[in-house]
Order: C-alpha cells, then sequence, then structure tokens
C-alpha cells in the first residue's frame, strides 16, 4: 500500500507548501502549519512567504506588530487571530526556549494555538521523531480503508500506531493528504483510478467515480 501511495505522491507536482515542508525547518514549518488552518495550500504558501521575507526567525518575528503579521498573512482565514497566535508563539519561544522550535511535543503543544496535529507534524519534519500526524485526510481514508475505525483523529492517531510500522510514522501524512487532495476526495472519491481500488473497501463510501 505504501509503495502505491508513494506512485501517487511522485506523480503529483508538489505546491509551494509541500517545498516548505521538505525543507524541514522545524520554525517554518510551525508557523506554516498554523496558517494553514481553514485555508487552501496556495494561500498558506504565498502568506507563509511573504512573512517569512521580513522575520525568518522567532527573535524577528516577536519584534513585529500583530498588525503588520495579519497583513502579511492576509488573506488566510481567521488571519488576526492567527497573526495573534503566531506573535505569542514567537514570543514564547524567545522566552522559554532560547529563540528556538523545541522538539518535544509536550512544549509544542503548550504554545499557542498548537495542537497535536500541529505538534507532530514539526516533530515528523522538523526533527524526524517518528510521529502520526492525524489531519482530516489521514483521519477520513485511514477509516475509509478499514485500517482503523475510529471517530476521531485523537483515536485515529493513537489506532494508527497500533498498525503502522513505525518507520512510516513521519511519512504516512504526506502521502494520504497527497492521495486524499486528488483520488480519494471526502465525496465522490475517484475510485476508478485508485491503487487500492482492489483492496478498499470503500467504507463510508455512497458515491463514487
Amino acid at each position: 500500500m505504501i509503495r502505491q501511495l508513494e506512485g501517487v505522491r511522485a506523480s503529483v507536482r508538489p505546491t509551494t507548501l509541500a517545498e516548505v515542508e521538505r525543507q524541514r525547518d522545524p520554525f517554518r514549518l510551525l508557523v506554516a502549519c498554523v496558517i494553514s488552518l481553514r485555508t487552501k495550500d496556495a494561500v498558506t504558501a504565498a502568506a507563509s512567504a511573504r512573512l517569512f521575507a521580513v522575520a525568518d526567525t522567532p527573535a524577528a518575528l516577536a519584534q513585529l506588530e500583530e498588525d503588520r503579521i495579519a497583513r502579511h498573512i492576509f488573506p488566510a482565514g481567521f488571519y488576526r487571530t492567527k497573526a495573534r497566535q503566531l506573535r505569542a508563539i514567537a514570543r514564547r519561544l524567545v522566552a522559554d526556549h532560547g529563540g528556538a522550535v523545541p522538539p518535544r511535543r509536550e512544549d509544542l503543544l503548550a504554545l499557542p494555538g498548537v495542537g497535536r496535529k500541529t505538534a507532530n507534524l514539526v516533530l515528523g519534519l522538523g526533527f524526524g521523531i517518528p510521529a502520526i500526524c492525524v489531519d482530516t485526510h489521514v483521519h477520513r481514508i485511514s477509516n475509509r480503508l478499514g485500517l482503523v475505525a475510529t471517530s476521531t483523529p485523537e483515536a485515529t492517531e493513537k489506532a494508527l500506531e497500533g498498525v503502522l510500522p513505525r518507520k512510516f510514522w513521519i511519512d504516512i501524512n504526506d502521502l494520504l493528504v497527497t492521495f486524499g487532495q486528488h483520488i480519494c476526495h471526502p465525496t465522490s472519491p475517484r475510485c476508478s483510478l485508485c491503487p487500492l481500488a482492489r483492496r478498499c473497501p470503500r467504507l463510508g463510501v455512497s458515491r463514487s467515480r
């Protein structure tokens, strides 16, 4: 299954946001992930690039006024709230962590606006620490494939830890996000093009193409 998902990812041109993820810089990952909530990838990528052009370290971001941060990340969803969170995060990193992103989940979760999805993404891609980042795609597709039977992202994370080899924990998010965006859509998935069609029980699928 992993090999087939990698084939899907290889056939799709990476977005600018994907390039941010591939740089594996913990601070850039953290900022981009905060901006990405309820925001399309292209908007997140552009907003992140504008912000990094004027503040590419926690110390620099901590010095920016909220209004200026908001202007740079607009039109990301909830941009004013995110501007406040990003400034608070930067100040916390400077005050409590020597101006660096900490490599511990507990410390990341203590930052304003940071949940398990963001914390696990930063741990995995930023520090190479095995962690499963569960977003809407990972939660939906894992259940649709019958890998897990869960009702919340938190439960999906725990269940996947029990069935997925540890060496795949970091990669599974990128694989399933790409798969979900291009083939396994929330409604009317493209089952006729799916490389996993023969083994997928299509749990919860009422309509497909």
